[in-house]
């Protein structure tokens, strides 16, 4: 699967991917499976706080990659929000073919230097590159409450760096727990004009579904999704563990979780897709 080519047919199509974070080898098979249920390709996401939890990247990521190829549908396995440099070079050697680089909290000319040289680095190995924009010391970086990016400066931004994609602050923020975000459409609208890569939307988990429809409609190309996951498998973990006190083994309360993860994969894959029926489900 070409990736470009298709990243790039959605764009042109106002359609869009899901991209989901995995912590648990549990949210991977998920990830995967609700992929396949639906029929759509999938962009399964390892971030640098998960790696961080496993306590290296390699066993995880492995895993991942063959999930990935035992796939009847496209995945994408993708290390997100990565700021440690020699995490990517570890990732590349794995056979890791997509990366998101993290140099937002860093003054905006130090950000380009930094990324234009992973760009390349990460070309000469086939290897896409997600960067974002922000603002210094913001915790969320270009995803930071009331951050918005400028669309003259994320173009000259694209431009300079040779990124593959760009995550774009447009009003969702990371780690939402409600689904309560409202986006700014038509600045969305006007960076889908003014830049020529696809664009990502991150803390895609705090916007509803018409939310989403009409952030794909206006250019995103890329959704991530992570926390909603979380609360997807937790809700149907801790159903099983109220109604069984004394169950103890994992198996019995991670397999309905790990099935609800898939079932809500597969209907967000579907809402990407179609973000054109918005006005009729609206």
């Amino acid at each position: 699967m070409n990736w470009t080519t298709l990243l790039g047919d959605l764009r042109e199509e106002r359609r869009a991917v899901g991209a989901f974070n995995a912590i648990l080898i549990e949210h991977a098979e998920a990830i995967v499976a609700g992929a396949e249920q639906s029929g759509l390709p999938v962009i399964l996401q390892i971030s640098q706080n998960a790696v961080r939890y496993h306590g290296s990247l390699a066993p995880f990521t492995l895993a991942c990659l063959r999930l990935a190829e035992d796939a009847t549908v496209p995945v994408l396995v993708h290390l997100d929000h990565v700021e440690d440099e020699d995490l990517i070079r570890e990732g590349l050697d794995l056979g890791v073919r997509s990366v998101m680089f993290d140099a937002s909290k860093l003054p905006y000319a130090e950000n380009v230097e930094r990324t234009r040289a992973v760009v390349e680095r990460c070309h000469a190995r086939g290897c896409l590159v997600e960067a974002e924009l922000g603002e210094v010391g913001g915790k969320d970086g270009a995803h930071a409450p009331g951050v918005r990016t400028d669309p003259a400066e994320a173009a000259a931004f694209v431009a300079a760096t040779g990124v593959d994609s760009l995550a774009v602050a447009v009003g969702s923020s990371h780690a939402m727990t409600d689904r309560s975000a409202v986006l700014d459409e038509d600045l969305i609208a006007a960076l889908a004009q003014a830049v020529p890569v696809p664009l990502v939307l991150h803390g895609s988990s705090g916007v509803s579904d018409d939310g989403l429809r009409g952030a794909v409609t206006g250019g995103i190309v890329k959704v991530n999704v992570g926390t909603r996951l979380n609360q997807v498998l937790t809700e149907a973990v801790r159903a099983v563990l109220d109604e069984r006190e004394l169950l103890t083994d994992p198996r019995r309360y991670l397999a309905p979780g790990r099935d609800a993860v898939r079932d809500e994969v597969a209907r967000l894959l579907t809402v990407l897709a179609n973000a054109e029926s918005r006005n009729a489900l609206s």
